[in-house]
């Protein structure tokens, strides 16, 4: 027997043997057992799910606490189908789809899995340089800070890093397990650093407003948080109310989307199957794959970007970017010489050339508001965290960093492994070999990141990249909710009778959620080349329906040739 056969053996005799027994006994096994939900966590708790937290909790403060869970809640409903359908067939759900779903589907969701890897890459090493130049090592790169070169050179030093530990899951059989263990650490890492940081916090903060914040306000899609409502009314003229409630809420709805697309991206669709069929799991396995779902990715996710809400909203909701505004008298005062006065300028000019507000003066309320919306980074949420740990660097940066350093590291592994399973089921070639090693340094073009992002704030990166996923994610709900009613696909496995209905009721209605809100999302956006705007959200949204509904028509040709 191989390494890989041997380590199968063993965990299908552990799930045996707890058949039958009870919940305490299954527990114990299904944790020990537990990998490919760690993995998910490991990609879900990344730059992007921290930025969204950071900034969902600026922007909405506690009343934004329910838009991850709910988002997550929506997205392991279709994790979970994934992992059915997989166990199910045992077989390549990318296959299964090219032949007898729709072939456009199939690659679709292929190509927007390796596309949002190549983008996601991206603002995973802005948020590892933003941990190690403002938390862990801010004194060593004081004078460097911002210079390209100081990008380049930590961004290469953590590919050196990354590399190796993801061609370690290459080794198979044990190089799997070492690797899902590195993860797992990883991740506790993560979960253990935001607890920290909350638990800090936990007696300046109003908990009843916390637990109400975790309910569903969906007029938050239609109207600013309360906390701007005394600003935006004590704003004169009409027009320049309008521009400021337009504003905020362009922020509130990206944020919103933002973080629903990292709670389950389009590109964890594609890593689950493959991790469960490297795993060698079946059909015995598929309660053990929930369960490890439950474990290994809901319960970190919601813990440690619920924490991350909590801190941001606590610090900076509803506040002015300290230093910028100074009330002298009646009078706001805004301070040219802080290292936020560039982005503060540049709200006010926007507000400054829109219709009707050339020649009406700046209010102090609206002063306020700019100073409100200043994006905030990493090395502002632990520095104003520093006085709750007793003014202690060592806590508020440390234990800080190294959580977000964890999770730019992990998330950048899982990236390339996608990426691996990307090329070679494009390739049709096995997993785990020499093509699966190549297509894992792809995502190395992440290197590339101090060139396409200037802003001060380096996690900001990650809201207009996760906006973009979220527009690919309804390709793969649509996919799944096909094939977990195909019986060509399932067999005698499609679900029947109330479960049934209860898989089609929660994906049917993950999917009419997310799907008008992408098609709507890309529908409103453009692309800017010189002084000319096109629509290519327009064009490039009805050209995939088209191909998808050709493609329900050519499966049948190619599902009688396969």
């Amino acid at each position: 027997m191989s390494a890989n056969k041997d380590r199968f053996e063993l965990e299908k005799d552990l799930l045996d043997s707890v058949q039958g027994k009870g919940a305490v006994d299954k527990a114990r096994v299904f944790v020990r057992l537990s990998g490919p939900g760690w993995l998910q966590s490991a990609i879900t708790l990344g730059g992007g799910s921290l930025a969204s937290g950071l900034f969902l909790g600026v922007i909405g403060g506690y009343e934004m606490l329910w838009v991850q869970w709910l988002a997550m809640f929506f997205g392991v409903t279709m994790l979970c189908a994934i992992s059915y359908v997989t166990l199910s067939t045992e077989t390549s759900p990318f296959t299964n789809i090219r032949r007898h779903i729709n072939p456009v589907l199939a690659w679709g969701w292929l190509a927007a899995s390796l596309l949002a890897n190549i983008v996601w890459v991206l603002p995973q090493y802005s948020l590892a340089y933003g941990a190690i130049t403002n938390n862990l090592f801010a004194g060593a790169f004081a004078d460097s800070k911002g210079e390209d070169g100081t990008k380049f050179m930590i961004t290469i030093l953590l590919m050196f890093i990354v590399i190796p530990i993801t061609l370690s899951y290459g080794g198979k059989g044990k190089g799997i397990k070492v690797y899902e263990m590195i993860l797992k650490v990883m991740v506790a890492l993560i979960v253990l650093s935001f607890m920290g940081v909350t638990i800090a916090i936990s007696g300046n903060v109003d908990w009843g407003a916390i637990i109400s914040g975790f309910v569903p306000k969906l007029s938050l899609l239609s109207e600013p948080s309360s906390q701007y409502r005394t600003f935006l009314d004590a704003i004169p003229s009409d027009a320049a109310r309008s521009f400021w409630q337009a504003e905020i809420l362009t922020l509130q709805r990206d944020i919103m989307i933002a973080a629903a697309a990292t709670a389950v991206g389009i590109n964890m669709t594609f890593l689950l199957p493959f991790s469960l069929l490297a795993k060698k799991w079946n059909r015995k396995f598929r309660g053990l794959a929930i369960f490890d779902l439950a474990t290994g990715m809901v319960i970190p996710f919601v813990l440690a970007t619920s924490c991350i809400v909590i801190a941001a909203a606590s610090q900076f909701h509803g506040k002015p970017f300290t230093g910028l505004l100074d009330e002298t008298g009646a009078t706001v005062v805004v301070n040219e010489q802080s290292g936020k006065y560039g982005d503060y300028s540049k709200m006010i000019d926007k507000r400054a050339q829109s219709e009707g507000l050339q020649d009406v003066a700046v209010a102090d309320a609206e002063k306020q508001i700019a100073a409100m919306l200043i994006k905030r980074g990493t090395g502002d949420l632990a520095g104003s965290l520093k006085s709750l740990f007793n003014g202690s660097d060592v806590v508020a940066n440390y234990v800080f960093g190294f959580g977000v350093l964890a999770m730019a590291i992990s998330t950048i592994s899982i990236l390339m492994l996608i990426s691996g399973f990307c090329v070679c089921e494009a390739l049709g070639k096995e997993h785990g070999g020499i093509t699966h090693r190549l297509g894992t340094l792809i995502p190395i073009t992440g290197i590339l990141w101090p060139l396409l992002w200037t802003s001060e704030s380096s996690a900001y990166l990650a809201v207009p990249t996760s906006v973009f996923g979220f527009v690919l994610i309804p390709i793969a709900y649509l996919t799944f909710l096909l094939m977990m009613n195909s019986r060509k696909v399932l067999g005698n496995h499609v679900p029947t009778g109330i479960n049934r209905l209860i898989w089609n009721g929660l994906m049917g209605l993950a999917f009419l959620i997310m799907a008008p809100a992408a098609a709507w999302k890309a529908w409103t956006t453009s692309l800017k080349i010189g002084d000319n705007s096109y629509a290519f959200g327009k064009m490039a949204l009805i050209a995939f329906i088209v191909l998808v509904i050709v493609g329900f028509f050519f499966k049948e040709k190619e599902d009688k040739t396969a």
